[in-house]
């Protein structure tokens, strides 16, 4: 069965649409309207081989969990070539001291990371840049290799680039799952007809984390 693909065009010109005719229907919600329902942020320590002294941070910033899961995924694999790694989440901003690398991964809402990843790179940014730091991005659009589709990939860093402009950055197909969304997030997707699909590839994250040079 082949899976429904949206352009970026399509999907926000359908979201514009959706949000407003949903404005009504959300306006006596309030922020439930806007929060996924049941959603856990995990904090994960977890302790490799090597000395302490080359820790590293994982932070994500996530909306429905799926960004959360390859996180725990990248963190594993660290940890399995000897590192000692926390997995936190970006909201609760973690401090940096004691880290030697940092991996920082959001979900894509709107075209965007997450506020709390940028805000996290922003209060951070002058300690990223003396250690190596590598971004992942989890989204559903522009996940072929045409330029178009490269160049869309690009733009979700647009607010992160300027801050980090040596951070190795990669993209994965993330999960949609109707469940974990919050009810306008569940409007816009089946306004536009998004499918329930989860097209994690987990060999190619653990793949990544495996050649991070941290």
């Amino acid at each position: 069965m082949q899976t429904q693909r949206l352009s970026r065009r399509r999907f926000l010109q359908a979201a514009g649409i959706t949000i407003a005719g949903a404005t009504l229907a959300c306006s006596g919600l309030g922020f439930a309207a806007t929060r996924a329902p049941g959603i856990e942020y995990p904090e994960i320590t977890l302790q490799g081989a090597k000395p302490m002294n080359n820790r590293i941070l994982v932070a994500y910033a996530t909306r429905a969990g799926s960004t959360a899961e390859i996180a725990a995924a990248v963190a594993e694999t660290l940890a399995a070539r000897g590192y000692a790694v926390d997995v936190k989440p970006a909201k609760e901003k973690p401090s940096l001291d004691g880290y030697t690398a940092v991996v920082l991964g959001s979900a894509i809402r709107m075209g965007n990371w997450l506020p709390e990843a940028v805000d996290f790179v922003k209060a951070n940014q002058a300690a990223l840049n003396t250690m190596p730091v590598a971004l992942f991005t989890v989204h559903m659009l522009n996940t072929g290799d045409d330029e178009a589709s490269q160049a869309a990939r690009a733009a979700y860093l647009k607010a992160i680039r300027p801050l980090l402009p040596d951070a190795e950055a990669v993209y994965f197909e993330g999960k949609m799952d109707f469940a974990r969304l919050s009810f306008l997030d569940r409007f816009i997707a089946r306004m536009v007809k998004a499918v329930e699909v989860d097209n994690r590839d987990w060999d190619k994250i653990k793949l990544w984390a495996n050649t991070l040079e941290v």
